[in-house]
């Protein structure tokens, strides 16, 4: 049978108790510290997932590192953990793998890896950016955004995801801002998109000025600590956080009601699939880059796919075409962990349309 595995990591001591009840009642600096020592392991089997050209089954591996200890811990210690992750999925089976969350984001995104393991690896980035921009746009469609006319920023545009992300939009949009860190990342972008769309994007690294103006926001930052707070918003904003962890606080959900955010990336997995593992998700639903790598060994594409810092408009299109041909589809969209209904989506509406009015 074709296979695959999924390594995934804590975001936070939260995450560990999930798992492990009983860390609930320890410090988060000594359950961080266990960590260090703890070897990586299986999860769970995924069984269930069928398309109509072929069935695979897969595991769910941890590296059982936090996000915070996978950005401050020495690098190379940390590719060591992913690489022993890696072959703990090799002896149970796999024949590729795939990186999620922070797997993907230390050192040179997946590259050093691959080069240690013996099967393919994929960031699972290039169908993550293929399901945000779709999902973004349908958010935006709901909340009565023409997203051609909008007001568009990419938080986080000079990151591997976000860089394809604001290409993918310059085709159609006429009002864009790419907010980064480091200013001449963005000029280069900035240049590569006038030449491909002919459009004047503007750049920042105001966080903060770019969203408040903002209708529509795709954030593709790789942040430990949330960027986006509940006073940076105007009624009406439609937020994809692709990001994990998320760009947007929590505080956002609980004290504004004129806003929506979706997470990018939420995708429905052909079959009567079992992850045998609580993430959040409604049965059968799965993060993109999770489903990435899925698709790679339905389609027996046993080959290192989504690699490095750089991802091509060319991949993204291949695996959002093997996507549709194996019946993995975007279906409703998620907030904070819940789903989000059309009833909801109409409330929100509303809510910024008075607070809209109230402000001017």
């Amino acid at each position: 049978m074709d296979t695959f595995a999924f390594i995934i990591h804590p975001l936070d001591v939260n995450d560990v108790a999930r798992k492990f009840s009983f860390t609930n009642y320890m410090p988060a600096s000594f359950v961080e510290r266990l960590l260090r020592f703890m070897p990586p392991f299986q999860v769970s089997r995924i069984s269930g997932i069928e398309s109509d050209y072929n069935s695979i089954e897969g595991w769910f591996v941890s590296c059982p590192l936090t996000a915070r200890q996978m950005v401050h811990l020495p690098q190379n210690y940390v590719l060591k953990r992913i690489v022993q992750a890696g072959n703990t999925a090799h002896k149970l089976g796999a024949k590729i793998i795939g990186l999620g969350a922070f797997t993907s984001v230390i050192g040179d995104g997946g590259i050093s890896i691959a080069k240690e393991l013996e099967i393919p690896v994929t960031t699972g980035n290039s169908y993550t950016v293929g399901t945000a921009i779709q999902g973004t746009r349908e958010a935006s469609k709901l909340m009565g955004h023409d997203i051609n006319n909008a007001r568009v920023v990419v938080l986080g545009a000079t990151g591997s995801i976000g860089k394809v992300c604001a290409r993918l939009l310059a085709k159609d949009v006429k009002n864009l801002t790419l907010v980064a860190r480091n200013k001449s990342k963005l000029e280069m972008l900035s240049q590569k998109i006038l030449y491909e769309s002919g459009l004047a994007v503007k750049i920042t690294s105001d966080v903060k000025s770019a969203i408040k103006s903002a209708q529509v926001v795709v954030a593709v930052t790789s942040n430990v600590d949330s960027l986006i707070g509940p006073r940076d918003l105007n009624p009406g904003t439609v937020i994809c956080d692709v990001s994990r962890p998320r760009s947007v606080s929590k505080q956002v959900a609980k004290e504004r009601n004129d806003v929506l955010v979706i997470e990018g990336g939420i995708v429905k997995v052909p079959g009567e699939v079992n992850f045998n593992f609580d993430f959040g998700f409604p049965p059968g639903m799965a993060y993109a880059c999770m489903a990435e790598t899925m698709i790679l060994a339905l389609e027996k594409k046993y080959e290192n796919f989504t690699l490095g810092k750089e991802l091509s408009l060319e991949q993204v299109r291949e695996i959002s075409r093997l996507a549709n041909k194996h019946g993995f589809k975007l279906t409703g969209f998620r907030s904070f962990e819940k789903a989000v209904s059309m009833k909801e989506i109409e409330s929100i509406k509303r809510n910024a349309q008075i607070n809209n009015i109230a402000y001017a």
